[in-house]
């Protein structure tokens, strides 16, 4: 079966709630052991079928916002999802309790326990009503940036589309497309700070409902972080503000220097050199093709998986309107199938993109046998597969590039260091926002506009830019859909470019080293996982400048005023 044959039908929400009251009760009254334990694989089995729809309904309506049939059904789990977390939370209650938790324990793992701690303290069914507001919020969020339809030089594009124009060779067409774009979210102010507005509201309320002092605590227990917390995170921004920010620094000055422009705006930080941006050499079809050869030369693993996602077209790569922004992966149980969604739009980004999502499919491609809460990681520890694929990619990264494939990798490399100050800015910033969730709306732009200075001096807004204002948060869909997430892309940067060091040494070794990682799943909590695979720790001081070395050693060495 190809993709578009996958069956959706919507479940039926009273035979969610019988079936799961059943599967408590199997569990309860088990007489032995091995009763508890095929209680608890029948409930798997089960969440793996509804989750199985959901993807499906998920998937479909952000290939289409303005699908009214999907439309209806984002909004069924919008309702429906908290009611299925209340019946679900009955059962985990009942493995917490089981006479055979010890035995359980023994054989799927202390790590199920910890997430069901955390589940049972994240929620309650009295806050069932303010969960389904909040989904219901975070889709505004969605279909207001898939709204966009920008007029700019005789055409009419989407915000992924106008990447081209915002990274152009021309200074001022890219001057022009970024205060257009701008100006599209100046216009929407409104609707994007009622949205957050209520967005801080209502998971406020949950977090004092639940019995947290705010938000902060609550959003890490729902990412299900066990063993660091928010000083652990603090500290690791520290780092990366005192090792990394004035390594940035030198290299926006090298950027202007290549530029032969004194007086950088940030319209000029997305072009990196005069000649242009490396782009990949053909179109969205060309690309996978090219794909498909570098995973036949990665490894026979490798192979398997992407064929297998092209045959069965699980990828979605085309940038339209109505389709929802950005790009992930996501998993089918139903069909053992990872699926790709991304936007391509003709710049290097497309190839980041997919070999960035495929990353994450092929970590729950190899670990799909795994059971539901360990097929995959925890987010820090799942984007470790998705950066450090990216690197994986360089020794065939030609394919794509050509003769651009030096001006690539310096682009690159020297992207991924100059993401991570933004990347903990975005953390910081809503560590303030729910901290202080009384907060005006001028008042988180104002709190953007300062901590964008600490962490990104070198960026300067174009006097007419409306960006100016503190608006440049909204464009970041994490801080709206999945808060406290993006320390998380940060984090796993950092142990990509530990592999991306060890790459350049033994590529064969390295292949091995990922693979046994992948195979992991998500068996172990983040430190743990790293123990376990033998890989450093971000949190340790010391670490972000041990692995910049060679990094840094590396872009010395490229005359980039030649590039």
């Amino acid at each position: 079966m190809k993709f578009n044959e996958y069956v959706y039908e919507r479940p039926d929400t009273q035979l969610i709630q019988s079936t799961l009251e059943k599967l408590t009760h199997d569990l309860v009254s088990a007489a032995n052991f091995e009763l508890a334990l095929k209680a608890v694989n029948d409930y798997h089995n089960f969440i793996d079928e509804i989750d199985s729809t959901f993807q499906l309904a998920l998937i479909r309506h952000s290939m289409n916002t303005k699908d009214e049939f999907y439309d209806q059904e984002k909004e069924f789990f919008n309702e429906t999802m908290p009611l299925i977390d209340s019946y679900s939370i009955k059962f985990t209650n009942s493995l917490l309790e089981s006479q055979y938790r010890g035995e359980l324990e023994l054989k799927l793992g202390s790590l199920l326990f910890k997430k069901a701690e955390l589940s049972k303290k994240t929620f309650s069914d009295s806050v069932i009503e303010l969960l389904q507001k909040e989904n219901k919020l975070t889709t505004e969020y969605v279909k207001l940036k898939s709204s966009a339809q920008i007029e700019f030089e005789g055409g009419i594009y989407n915000l992924s589309q106008m990447q081209p124009f915002v990274t152009s060779k021309n200074r001022q067409v890219r001057k022009e497309a970024t205060i257009t774009v701008s100006k599209w979210y100046k216009n929407n102010s409104k609707g994007f700070d009622e949205i957050y507005d209520n967005l801080i509201n209502v998971r406020h309320q949950i977090a004092i409902k639940l019995g947290y002092e705010n938000f902060i605590q609550l959003g890490y227990d729902r990412l299900k972080r066990v063993d660091y917390d928010a000083n652990d995170v603090m500290l690791y921004r520290n780092q990366v503000l005192k090792d990394l920010v004035p390594f940035v620094e030198k290299l926006e000055q090298r950027k202007s220097r290549r530029l032969n422009i004194k007086d950088m705006k940030s319209y000029d930080l997305g072009l990196n050199f005069l000649t242009g941006n490396p782009n990949p050499k053909g179109d969205l079809n060309w690309q996978v093709s090219k794909a498909q050869i570098m995973y036949d030369l990665l490894s026979p693993e490798t192979s398997e998986f992407f064929n297998y996602m092209v045959d069965k077209e699980l990828l979605d790569l085309e940038s339209r309107e109505g389709k929802e922004g950005g790009g992930y992966c996501t998993y089918i149980p139903k069909y053992e199938s990872p699926f790709i969604f991304a936007n391509f739009n003709g710049t290097s980004g497309d190839v980041d993109v997919l070999t960035h999502e495929a990353g994450h499919a092929f970590q729950v491609y190899t670990s799909r046998k795994l059971i539901p809460e360990y097929r995959w990681p925890g987010y820090e520890s799942a984007e470790i597969h998705s950066m450090s694929m990216e690197f994986l990619a360089w020794p065939y990264i030609h394919l794509f590039f050509e003769e651009d494939t030096e001006k690539y990798k310096f682009s690159h490399l020297s992207g991924g260091i100059e993401f991570l100050p933004y990347g903990v800015l975005v953390d910081h910033f809503q560590h303030e926002v729910y901290k202080n969730p009384t907060m005006s709306p001028d008042e988180r732009k104002q709190t953007w506009n300062r901590l964008e200075k600490i962490y990104q001096p070198w960026k300067i807004y174009d006097e007419e830019d409306p960006m100016n204002e503190g608006l440049w948060w909204y464009k970041q869909g994490h801080i709206f859909q999945d808060p406290f997430y993006y320390i998380d892309y940060t984090l796993a940067q950092v142990i990509a470019f530990y592999f991306w060091g060890i790459n350049q040494k033994d590529a064969k070794e390295t292949w091995y080293k990922y693979y046994e990682l992948c195979k992991l799943g998500g068996a172990y909590s983040f430190v743990e996982l790293l123990n376990k695979a033998n890989l450093p720790n971000p949190f340790k001081e010391g670490t972000i400048n041990k692995i910049l070395e060679p990094i840094k050693a590396y872009l010395d060495k490229v005359d980039d005023l030649d590039l």
